[in-house]
């Protein structure tokens, strides 16, 4: 399977805004953001012109490198919440917040995306009391999402619980730090997607 194995501190750079790919790293000044605050490469002070097409598309990588997907996956996803009922835009965006590496990266099983999509790759976290291990998985209200007994003393999980307080819980869903678990209220809604993303340029992009 494709995967993004160079730094993910140039994507960062790249769309000018801070994805939150590193975890606690972000948050301090060695941020690459904090430090050149430019596009990386050859011509990245430079002044270029941008086209339509290339708001558009940078608009979706900027959501797609955030969430962690390759463009067959982010695809697959667009062409679901386009054959939902409702405004595309948003369903994708909430389709997005409902996989379960974001739960679990959201309710501060992981300090970023990556590290959650790895604990639920390994097994590390539970949906209503059984292992799922597919990253993409979609959570659905009263679910109940939590990382396993014999994984909660790991150090990643004990750390990225700490650093957690930070960013705090979104309101769709309740943590119990005692027990490392957390359940979904009710689905995300657009309005609970506090990144700067502009959707209508997604489906713009796909709909050419």
């Amino acid at each position: 399977m494709a995967r993004y194995t160079d730094s993910v501190c140039r994507l960062c750079r790249r769309e000018n805004l801070k994805l939150f790919l590193k975890g606690e790293r972000c948050y301090t000044d060695k941020c690459a953001i904090e430090r050149r605050n430019y596009p990386p490469g050859q011509h990245g002070q430079g002044r270029p012109k941008f086209s339509e097409y290339s708001i558009q598309l940078r608009e979706k990588q900027k959501v797609k490198r955030m969430y962690g997907l390759m463009e067959n996956q982010f695809r697959r996803t667009f062409a679901q919440a386009a054959r939902t009922k409702g405004i595309t835009g948003e369903t994708l965006l909430v389709l997005l917040e409902r996989r379960l590496d974001n739960v679990a990266y959201r309710l501060g099983f992981a300090s970023s995306r990556a590290e959650a999509r790895t604990l639920v790759r390994h097994g590390h976290i539970l949906v209503n009391g059984k292992k799922v291990n597919i990253p993409s998985y979609f959570v659905r209200a009263g679910d109940v999402v939590s990382v396993r007994e014999r994984s909660r003393q790991l150090a990643r999980v004990l750390t990225a619980m700490e650093g957690a307080q930070r960013r705090g819980v979104p309101e769709w869903a309740e943590l119990d730090r005692d027990t490392c678990s957390g359940k979904i209220r009710l689905l995300p809604t657009r309005s609970d997607v506090t990144m700067p993303i502009n959707e209508k340029l997604i489906v713009e992009l796909y709909s050419k």
